[in-house]
């Protein structure tokens, strides 16, 4: 009866220290709590005293004690042994169990991490288990056991070779864990090193995870000929990201053309495009060919196509359905083998529903979207973006302006409702206005507030999905400069505001609520009128 109540509360003990050991397995990432409560139980629970799990390592020729309970951190640091040697050694090296009666009278127990002279008075026995995974040893489980303990031996030992099973496949599976995910960041530093190398060759700057997925996405489609269209706000790059489309795909030694759809007139969209014959106008002195047949085998990038009027929407359809121009003025149907590429940071679909898209045509050029990130998604590239801008604006302008730390950080902090544009932007205000050569957060932050405060950036900065930009807590958001008809100046304005920035095209177009390319376009246009 006596004997039937030690067996029973003995069994709930191991039940007990199998419970708590598995609520600790995973916990953390790591096996570590499980084991670690493995070896404090088997101690405070069985008897089985300094308690240890022994495991190579890195250099493959030596064991040391990784996990332990009662033992000291002198006594851990003695606990390293060679493959076969002492008791630990030849359990790793033989795989087989090995138990020790008595340690003081073995000659093969060495007592490196305990010295025999610390044991206690009674008998102290030495067991040694391999802990086996996929047929092979990673390790070893050890404790002390009086030898006149209460519970019976072959209880220990059956207790014992569960536990150095559970140890086993704890510690393999770890160790294929990490084995994966080291895989899988090399196999992600590769990519990213490979889509940064592509960033570089395409001229676009940054690292950034949002970034180099949309470079990934474009390199996917590079090689077919669908019609891509880029989403994404206003001064995201949407221009760059279809050069870096042209260039990626089979078409990049053929013409690559790029029409900005909200810069030209109503009265002249078929003519851009589709071209003329001689009488289509009566100041027509001769034929001209649309930018669609300038593109012939390569790429066309209709950026803001959502401000393209109804009457246009109907020929470009017809242009890509059937891969045919027909210029202005004539019935005579040209051939073509375009790819189209179109941009835009309206919400189309939204656009379709209000009346004023084409559903057809949407669903022409919605076949291969790609979003590209606004640049508050992508701070970690703006130092990178802020060096490359300020370089080329002093060396624009002899000057030699840098940025503080400080005053990067700033930039950083700041939501771009503007995105990339803006960054340009204001880095040129800060390179032709700063009195010095150095500017800090102190130069930063009121550029910031002034161009906050302008008109021109007063309405609501709108997403590709319409939705206004997040604000910022340090300044209220702006608006983004909004696209003006290529009709917006006359010659003589344009002229006029050039002859007092003294030729300087960039500040020209800046007095006038311009971009430089916008500025550029309607002087071209205008003087060639």
């Amino acid at each position: 009866m006596e004997k039937e109540k030690k067996d029973s509360h003995g069994r709930a003990l191991e039940i007990l220290l199998l419970q708590q050991v598995m609520q600790n397995v995973g916990k953390g990432g790591t096996p570590d709590a499980a084991l670690k409560t493995m070896l404090h139980l088997m101690s405070e629970l069985l008897g089985l005293n300094r308690g240890r799990i022994i495991l190579p390592e890195t250099n493959g020729t030596t064991l040391s004690i990784r996990y332990a309970y009662g033992l000291t951190a002198a006594q851990k640091a003695r606990g390293r042994y060679h493959h076969g040697e002492g008791i630990t050694g030849t359990v790793f090296a033989d795989r087989h169990p090995i138990i020790v009666q008595d340690i003081r009278q073995d000659r093969l127990f060495l007592g490196r991490a305990v010295d025999k002279s610390d044991l206690p008075p009674e008998k102290v026995s030495f067991i040694a288990l391999p802990l086996m995974a996929e047929h092979r040893c990673i390790g070893v489980l050890a404790c002390h056991r009086l030898r006149l303990s209460e519970r019976a031996m072959h209880d220990d030992m059956a207790m014992l070779q569960i536990l150095a099973t559970l140890a086993a496949q704890l510690l393999h599976w770890h160790a294929a864990t990490e084995a994966r995910a080291e895989t899988l960041l090399d196999q992600n530093a590769m990519l990213q090193k490979a889509l940064m190398a592509s960033s570089r060759r395409y001229g676009i700057i940054g690292s950034s995870r949002p970034l180099l997925k949309a470079i990934n996405d474009l390199e996917q489609v590079s090689a077919s000929n669908a019609n891509v269209l880029l989403l994404g706000e206003s001064g995201t790059g949407k221009e760059m990201f279809a050069r870096a489309l042209h260039t990626a795909s089979p078409r990049a030694d053929k013409p690559f053309i790029k029409v900005n759809c909200a810069a030209i007139p109503e009265s002249l969209f078929e003519s851009e495009l589709f071209g003329h014959e001689k009488g289509a106008f009566t100041d027509a002195r001769h034929e001209r060919a649309g930018l669609f047949e300038q593109a012939d085998g390569g790429t066309i990038f209709l950026d803001e196509i959502g401000e393209l009027p109804l009457a246009v929407q109907s020929k470009l359809l017809r242009t890509l359905q059937e891969g045919t121009v027909t210029r202005l003025g004539s019935r005579r149907e040209t051939k073509i083998n375009v790819r189209v590429v179109t941009a835009t940071h309206r919400h189309l679909a939204e656009e379709v529903r209000m009346g004023r898209f084409r559903e057809d045509l949407y669903y022409r050029l919605y076949v291969i979207p790609i979003q590209l990130p606004p640049l508050r998604e992508r701070r970690e590239d703006i130092p990178e973006l802020t060096a490359y801008f300020l370089n080329r604006i002093n060396q624009e302008n002899e000057r030699s302006v840098n940025l503080t730390p400080a005053g990067v950080k700033a930039l950083q902090q700041y939501h771009w409702p503007g995105n990339i544009r803006q960054l340009e932007n204001v880095l040129e205000r800060l390179v032709l206005l700063s009195p010095g050569a150095i500017a800090d957060e102190n130069a930063v932050l009121p550029l910031l507030q002034q161009v906050e405060a302008e008109p021109l950036f007063q309405t609501a900065v709108h997403s590709a999905y319409g939705a206004p930009a997040q604000p910022n807590p340090m300044m209220q958001p702006f608006a983004v400069r909004p696209y003006m008809q290529a009709e917006s100046h006359t010659l003589a304005e344009l002229e006029q505001v050039l002859a007092q920035c003294r030729g300087n095209k960039t500040q020209a177009a800046q007095m006038l609520g311009l971009t430089a390319r916008q500025f550029n376009y309607r002087l071209d246009k205008l003087r060639n009128l």
